[in-house]
């Protein structure tokens, strides 16, 4: 029993075995705390306790409950490979840097509440069911891997503990909105993936496997093609659609057209048109299902897009035919542009 107490140094406890509960509440670690390797045999509770450095419990052992709920991480939370065998929670707590639970196992049903600038879940994995609530921060789920249904969902207000309390948020204050957005899907079965009120703006698609069957609920939001830059000394007008990350990065690589659109960060890696058509087709699909025709419309010009320029899986003569179509009618989809090429003197009725 620690309760309430303060560590002024580095407090290590690595490799430890607790049998019987071990309790942490209101305990305050002024520098780094140390837990790596931890075995909990029975409950473990960290309520409301503060981590003004550094804390890591890489690689603990969880074998029953446990409790952060309103714990405060000033720093970074590192459960890099830890286990967790029968816990039902996680938070909700509040990190002020990166939570890291890559390569992690979560083997019980467990709901994960983080207020956080990044979650990192690279490789976890999770062997029940799942929901992950999320405030402020930037998800990277690269190739975790996901038996059961997984749910990540932005939380619209503060979370609240058990007792009523509302977790305070001082730690994220220099965090302008509470936006939660995904990072990374790749490597992913997202089979049994549910994503809701998240921004995929910048999410990496490519790699994900059965991507047409994920659901996307309530305002998940993407990129936009740019309004309009100059190329030769003529404008060039883009119409407002849906587009993905990836694709900024492939058109800001390309001097023919890469004014306005986003380059691509450090390790997004390079997808070119013949990674993004089958990405395109997926979620129009998962769009079609959901009855949302109009988003499935951005993917499907999007989808056309890139087969047109496509110089390696799409024949000359199909993208021929494909920028005929665009020229023409802007693949189906923009009216005004087929009025534009009909002759002043055909009938409005005309075929």
């Amino acid at each position: 029993m620690f309760d309430s107490a303060t560590f002024h140094d580095w407090a290590g406890f690595g490799s430890l075995t607790f049998q019987a509960g071990a309790s942490f509440d209101s305990v305050t670690f002024r520098d780094y705390a140390d837990f790596g390797a931890v075995l909990f045999q029975s409950y473990a509770g960290f309520g409301d306790a503060t981590f003004q450095d550094h804390a890591g419990f890489g690689g603990a052992v969880f074998q029953d409950g446990i409790y952060f709920g309103g714990a405060t991480f000033q720093c970074n939370a590192n459960f890099g490979g830890a286990a967790f065998e029968r816990a039902l929670s996680l938070g909700p707590l509040v990190c002020a840097g990166r939570v890291t639970v890559s390569q992690a196992v979560f083997d019980g049903p467990v709901t994960l509440w983080i207020a956080a600038r990044r979650l990192e879940c690279r490789r976890t994995r999770w062997s029940s069911t799942a929901e992950v609530r999320l405030r402020y921060a930037t998800v990277d789920l690269g190739h975790a891997v996901f038996e059961y249904p997984l749910t990540i969902a932005s939380e619209a207000t503060s979370f609240v503990l058990p007792d009523g309390r509302m977790v305070e948020e001082h730690a994220l204050a220099y965090l302008s909105a509470a936006t939660v957005r995904v990072a990374s899907l790749r490597g992913v079965e997202a089979a049994h993936l549910v994503i809701a009120d998240v921004d995929l703006s910048g999410c990496l698609f490519t790699g994900t496997v059965h991507l047409d069957q994920v659901r996307l609920e309530g305002a998940c939001s993407f990129g936009k093609a740019p309004d309009s830059h100059w190329r030769h000394w003529l404008p060039v007008r883009f119409t407002e659609r849906r587009t993905l990350a990836e694709e900024h990065h492939w058109r800001a690589s390309q001097p023919t057209f890469g004014r306005g659109w986003n380059e691509a960060v450090l390790g997004a890696g390079h997808a070119g048109p013949a990674q993004l058509a089958p990405v395109y087709r997926a979620l129009r699909k998962t769009l079609e299902e959901a009855k949302n025709e109009p988003g499935a419309a951005d993917f499907y010009y999007g989808e056309m897009e890139m087969r047109r320029h496509d110089c390696t899986g799409t024949p000359r003569a199909e993208r021929r035919l494909l920028h005929a179509y665009w020229m023409l009618s802007g693949y189906g989809l923009r009216a005004v542009r087929a009025l534009g090429w009909q002759p002043p003197w055909s009938s409005p009725l005309c075929c």
